[in-house]
């Protein structure tokens, strides 16, 4: 069997932590499965040497930037390949340029291209373990890049897909996904298993367990994804083709995003084309929209609500000004106390009512919902902040989630 691990920053946050993977590793090894190992940078290593760039700069070359961070990467893999070797196992430490990771041009948050796994298969059919520093490749000029947030787990998928791996598994600091943020409701279960689909719902909708980049490659490469914790040998949730899932839940989770903000557009003037020249704005400015509600036109005029990242709301806040100033929108407003609570399940597919639950759950907890977006396996409602925990407690109890 080839399994590639992928182990994160609070995996590897130190010596003894880099030891105990080694020893992980090294029993996946001994049960007689090929090994290849994706590593992050060590804990807080990465915020370390952006503080050393900014000493000097407060705004440093994106491409100094990344042939300054992706040494993070490269240190952790050497020492872990350093530690197998020392117990008696075979292993290789490999760049993102020796594994053949090939990105785009885009400095800091570089998109894979492609990957040219030769360099590893080589040394797994020397029976090697192969230890690849994440979250970084090479552009086609042969300059470093790296991937941007996440970008670890996405090295994982992308060498799991380009090696045909039998099996991906991310190693984390949680032991896989929940019903809910144990946090807020300590009834939250773990998953066995969960669809492509369903992971890339709650990834998008607040979920931090897993980038919703690397769960969209692994359903474009069709990997199977495991989740799990590297301090305890728990089990962890796969995430898989729903057709490989024999039961599909009517819901299996409440995600919970706090970082939403709503801008409102009053008085926009009613006029062909007047929506799609904001929201083009909006996007040139890579201003990311979620929830969108426009109210019918009255007096020449309408209303366009819609929501936002928090940290898109300054950039937001300079287009939109803009088309107050010239008259197309007569006022504007913003309102940063609001969250997001959903509802996700591919069960929604076939079963009506699901809604019509979510709704009825808010009203008998007195929770507004101020705005709302529906998709196949989604119900997603927009309410006042201070109710954030309250409403993610009532759904997982209508739902039985804890059953």
């Amino acid at each position: 069997m080839l399994i590639v691990q992928k182990f994160g920053g609070t995996s590897v946050g130190d010596l003894e932590r880099i030891q105990n993977v080694a020893n992980r590793v090294s029993e996946s090894k001994k049960a007689g499965n090929d090994i290849v190992v994706v590593v992050s940078a060590m804990s807080g290593e990465t915020n370390k040497l952006v503080g050393y760039a900014e000493h000097f700069s407060k705004n440093p070359s994106r491409a100094e930037m990344d042939m300054l961070l992706s040494s993070g990467e490269r240190v952790t893999a050497s020492l872990l390949s350093i530690a197998l070797n020392e117990m008696g196992f075979d292993s290789v430490a490999m760049s993102g340029r020796k594994a053949g990771i090939v990105t785009d041009n885009s400095h800091t948050k570089a998109r894979i291209k492609e990957i040219n796994p030769e360099a590893m298969q080589e040394a797994i059919k020397a029976a090697k373990i192969v230890v690849v520093a994440g979250f970084q490749g090479v552009n086609n000029s042969g300059n470093i890049t790296t991937l941007g947030r996440g970008g670890s787990d996405l090295s994982a998928v992308a060498i799991a897909g380009a090696l045909k791996a039998d099996l991906c598994e991310i190693y984390t600091d949680v032991s896989g996904i929940y019903t809910t943020d144990p946090r807020i409701e300590p009834k939250a279960k773990k998953l066995n298993n969960i669809s492509y689909d369903e992971m890339l719902e709650l990834a998008s909708l607040g979920a931090k367990v897993l980038q919703n980049r690397s769960v969209e490659m692994a359903k474009k490469l069709n990997v199977n994804l495991v989740t799990r914790t590297s301090f305890s040998d728990e089990e962890g949730t796969l995430i898989t083709k729903e057709e490989n899932i024999m039961e599909a839940p009517l819901v299996s989770g409440i995600a919970l995003d706090r970082n939403q903000a709503r801008i409102s557009l009053m008085g926009v003037k009613d006029k062909p084309g007047i929506a799609s020249e904001i929201f083009n704005k909006l996007a040139e400015t890579e201003v990311n929209i979620d929830v969108i509600i426009q109210n019918k036109a009255h007096d020449g005029t309408t209303n366009i609500d819609f929501t936002v990242p928090v940290s898109d709301l300054a950039d937001a806040k300079s287009v939109v000004d803009k088309f107050v100033k010239n008259g197309d929108v007569q006022a504007d407003s913003y309102n940063e106390d609001i969250c997001k609570v959903s509802v996700v399940g591919v069960g929604m597919k076939s079963h009506s009512g699901v809604a019509a639950m979510a709704f009825s759950t808010m009203a008998d907890n007195n929770i507004n919902i101020n705005m709302i977006s529906t998709s196949e396996i989604k119900v997603s409602m927009v309410i006042n902040e201070k109710y954030a925990e309250l409403a993610v407690r009532g759904l997982h109890d209508a739902y039985e989630l804890d059953k």
